[in-house]
């Protein structure tokens, strides 16, 4: 059974998630279906595809809406294709996906109903419409789900089902409320046994989106020690959030001495802000090394000049002694 799921995640990837693989592609190479069998599905008037890369839509409770996708088979043969539509969410890698069949959509996946099947001519495209119904309820805010094209078969003996798809991005009307939080920051340093040479710090942190509206943020990490004198600033990340999700992060700052308490800040940009700081204390034992040494080798010069003091004043003494 494990297996099973493992080979049909995989086949998911098949989805075209990110706007970018949503716009019209040459199908997916579909792992559970035949080699020669390759197709896409795309966003679609009722005459045909209307370039469009993902459907988005607001939308407000109650209403229903009508919209269409198209399946092109790029194939030799006739096809027959299995229509789904489920919840949207964002992969560990930041690719939006939908659920795997084997889980059932809570959200806005439920909101889609579309005819089970479509049958697809060599080389030609099928139109079919599809029904938005937003419950009377629904909370204000995004209710991302997907609608795919999919086609199932065996891999030896298991079974795998191969999927290609696009975006529904609808929004229920109402108060949009953009929020963010920085979870569980944690800071690691790693120091440089050269005296004259900065370490690097490692930020590590849960971003996450607790408003209902998704939000393109952008992550910026900055560091500050000798009570603001010294300061480094970590390459921002930027990342998609869907409204409940989170993604982890981990970003290195480079040019941080380490010299006692350095304060590292992680400050999320978007509609919303957040922020969170960080104080860590660190040792700078090459530095304390360095002056150990240099105290001693001070020291060791002072001596050797009371030294040489002394017996040029013997000398002197000497002199006057064998003068008289």
């Amino acid at each position: 059974m494990r297996r099973v799921s493992a080979l049909i995640i995989a086949a998911l990837v098949a989805v075209p998630a990110a706007p970018a693989s949503a716009a019209p592609v040459s199908a997916a190479p579909a792992s559970a279906a035949p080699a020669s069998l390759t197709w896409t599905v795309q966003p679609a008037t009722a005459d045909g595809p209307d370039g469009r890369r993902w459907v988005e839509r607001t939308l407000d409770p109650g209403s229903v809406v009508t919209e269409h996708l198209a399946v092109r088979n790029f194939s030799d043969a006739s096809a027959s294709f299995t229509l789904t539509a489920a919840d949207g969410y964002l992969t560990d890698k930041g690719r939006f996906n939908m659920l795997p069949s084997d889980r059932k959509s809570v959200d806005g996946g439920t909101w889609i109903t579309v005819r089970e099947s479509v049958t697809v001519g060599a080389g030609k495209t099928a139109v079919v419409p599809f029904t938005i119904t937003v419950p009377r309820d629904a909370t204000p805010g995004d209710h991302p789900a997907g609608i795919a094209a999919s086609v199932a078969g065996r891999q030896g003996t298991v079974q795998v089902e191969s999927r290609v798809g696009f975006r529904v991005l609808m929004r229920a009307s109402g108060e949009v409320r953009p929020a963010l939080a920085v979870r569980g920051a944690s800071v690691s340093y790693e120091r440089s046994w050269n005296p004259f040479a900065p370490g690097e710090l490692t930020v590590s942190y849960q971003a996450a989106n607790t408003g209902n509206v998704r939000l393109d943020l952008a992550n910026r990490v900055s560091t500050s020690e000798l009570f603001g004198l010294v300061s480094a600033t970590g390459a921002s990340a930027r990342g998609e959030l869907l409204p409940g999700g989170e993604s982890s992060a981990t970003t290195r700052v480079g040019g941080v001495w380490g010299l006692g308490p350095v304060r590292t800040t992680v400050r999320l940009d978007a509609a919303a802000t957040a922020s969170t700081t960080v104080t860590t204390w660190v040792v700078p034992w090459p530095q304390l090394f360095l002056l150990v040494a240099a105290a001693l080798i001070v020291l060791a010069w002072r001596a050797r000049s009371r030294r040489l003091t002394a017996l040029l004043e013997e000398a002197r003494r000497e002199g006057a002694r064998s003068a008289a």
